[in-house]
């Protein structure tokens, strides 16, 4: 009995460190994917933002500039 229990323990011994290697890399690569997933939709929302701008910018310009931005569609 002393000799199972012993080679148990052994076997246990050579598995933790694969076990915490495993363990490590699937943090790793969790913080990888979420980092990646934060930095999409930080992306979108400032693209979204830069394009309401611009079309803010746009109206402003045609509504400003010649009344009803019927000079703008002449030109090509």
């Amino acid at each position: 009995m002393g000799d199972l229990l012993h080679e148990g323990w052994m076997i246990l011994a050579a598995l933790i460190p694969s076990i915490g290697l495993l363990f490590l890399f699937w943090v790793i690569l969790k913080h990888l994917i979420e980092g990646d997933r934060r930095e999409r939709a930080a992306i979108r929302r400032w693209e979204a933002e830069q394009d309401a701008a611009e079309r803010a910018a746009a109206a402003d310009r045609g509504t400003s500039a010649t009344g009803s931005g019927a000079a703008d569609d002449d030109r090509v």
